[in-house]
């Protein structure tokens, strides 16, 4: 499969212009959202979730360049939540049932190669953005790197977005980290 037909297979409509207005509050959301979640505001960053929100991250398998189209595998998920479930991840990660990040690691979210698409309505936009994460937990002298593409939806709320739908595709196929208690 070439890049131009995997980028079709996206589904993808009309590009917004690097640049442009809308471009521009599209990518700051995505900036705004990096530093709630490096800065564990999680409450805040709630409130930029849709309520009819799908958040999934599906397990990556490695495969032959004829079969790497089928290298993300949608039907096991390392993460398959809706706006419910992550509001219970954010309660639990915001009391003291959650050890796993307890104490919290120490996330820094680097957004890069945004791309934003107008759809068929009017308020909602696809974006796809690369993502870098380095994780660093206790005291340890090394850090996590995860990186990732992340597929979403947002929609258009006043003068802010919301997230509708997040698909995080994992670069790596063995996770070298101990754990996804984060958000990406």
């Amino acid at each position: 499969m070439s890049a131009n037909q995997a980028l079709s297979n996206l589904d993808l409509g009309e590009a917004v212009a690097v640049g442009s207005e809308l471009y521009n509050q599209v990518l700051q959301h995505y900036y705004n959202e990096a530093l709630l979640l490096d800065h564990i505001r999680l409450q805040d960053w709630a409130a930029t979730l849709a309520e009819d929100l799908r958040y999934t991250v599906p397990v990556r398998q490695t495969r032959t360049v004829s079969d790497s189209a089928e290298s993300v595998v949608r039907s096991v998920m390392h993460m398959d939540d809706d706006y419910r479930s992550i509001m219970g991840r954010i309660m639990r990660l915001s009391g003291r049932s959650a050890w796993a990040e307890d104490p919290p690691s120490r996330l820094r979210r680097f957004v890069s190669n945004v791309q934003v698409f107008e759809t068929a309505n009017a308020d909602e936009f696809s974006v796809i953005s690369y993502l870098l994460v380095t994780r660093n937990r206790f005291d340890d002298d090394f850090f996590d790197l995860i990186p990732c593409e992340r597929r979403d939806l947002v929609r258009r709320d006043g003068a802010s977005f919301k997230l509708a739908s997040r698909e995080v595709i994992i670069d790596q196929a063995l996770l070298g980290t101990p754990n996804l208690a984060i958000f990406l």
